[in-house]
């Protein structure tokens, strides 16, 4: 099959459980729960998302014939030096974000990610399932939509989120279970309450967007 992306850099994951890594982001474009443009986003489903997936004029990104093709436009973002830190470690590791990615990632991407030495991350919103060879799920519900992913590494819920309590999440399988606070208007506030959240829940940890503090994408 083909691949639509949006965008693919080289950069720290800001969010979750493996904010400060280095990751090469393979942004899909498309998604099944907002068009991505403004105009729908009073109807779409997922009303609060602030990531331009549109298209695929982005920095490095495309149209895709194979998956072979794709895997090596992601490992030309990976520094080639042999004496830097993130090669060193011998750990690459790729974040396929989106839009939602898992309505394209499939086996073949997968392996030919491995291949090259790839450790895979997903951000997904949970609403299709993973496919066997990730190896590292973080699902982001989305009020609204039918949850279909109920295992992972960590559950990331953009917090507060109309007709969602976080604990109908606490019985699901996974290994880290985050607040991160709605961006926006309120952001001061929706930050104020997950902190609240988080302390009166222990269970569940305070999640922040550092790229956007520190001006990184």
């Amino acid at each position: 099959m083909s691949y639509s992306v949006k965008e693919i850099f080289y950069t720290l994951q800001g969010e979750g459980a493996q904010a400060g890594r280095a990751a090469a982001f393979c942004r899909f474009a498309g998604c099944n729960l907002w068009s991505g443009r403004e105009s729908d986003r009073t109807s779409a489903m997922c009303r609060f998302c602030d990531t331009d997936f549109v298209g695929v004029d982005g920095s490095g990104g495309g149209k895709f014939e194979s998956a072979e093709e794709l895997a090596a436009a992601i490992d030309a973002q990976w520094p080639v030096d042999a004496s830097h830190p993130a090669v060193a470690s011998g750990r690459k590791f790729v974040v396929c974000t989106g839009g939602e990615p898992l309505l394209q990632l499939d086996a073949a991407l997968i392996d030919a990610l491995h291949e090259l030495g790839f450790e895979i991350a997903v951000e997904t919103n949970g609403t299709v399932t993973a496919p066997a060879g990730v190896d590292w799920l973080c699902v982001s519900p989305k009020a609204g939509s039918r949850l279909i992913q109920e295992s992972g590494d960590e559950l990331k819920l953009v917090f507060p989120q109309a007709c969602f309590d976080p604990v109908e999440f606490e019985a699901l399988a996974f290994r880290n279970f985050f607040l991160q606070p709605m961006d926006g208007p309120d952001r001061v506030r929706n930050t104020e309450l997950a902190i609240r959240y988080c302390m009166d829940h222990p269970r569940w940890r305070l999640s922040l967007q550092t790229h956007k503090f520190v001006g990184i994408r």
